[in-house]
């Protein structure tokens, strides 16, 4: 089993940056990517970016640009660096790991004058 622990959400005005944090820990030999995705209200789930073990980085149209996917190794953790925010990016943000699947509880990010 993997435990996922995300961190950093919040509220922050249109055009201002949010970081994010996710920490694996347990069974954390078997992984070999990780991501985030969201959740906005009335939406389904989304990827947002995704990184695997070799470095290899996706990201989803909405967010290239803006945000970044980042790891540490050593840590077994991730991270979202969001910059330029826009309310349209406001949402649940969830910590995945694969294979097989995990999640984390999820984070909220609220862009809001």
């Amino acid at each position: 089993q993997v435990q996922l622990r995300e961190s950093g959400g919040g509220l922050v005005q249109p055009g201002g940056s949010l970081r994010l944090s996710c920490a694996a820990s347990g069974s954390t030999l078997s992984i070999r990517s990780m991501g985030w995705y969201r959740q906005g209200p009335g939406k389904q789930r989304e990827l947002v970016a995704e990184i695997t073990s070799g470095g290899f980085t996706n990201y989803a149209d909405s967010v290239k640009g803006r945000f970044t996917i980042s790891r540490d190794s050593a840590k077994i953790a991730i991270y979202l660096q969001m910059d330029s925010l826009k309310p349209e990016d406001t949402a649940v943000y969830y910590c995945n790991a694969k294979p097989p699947l995990y999640w984390g509880q999820g984070t909220q990010v609220t862009v809001s004058s």
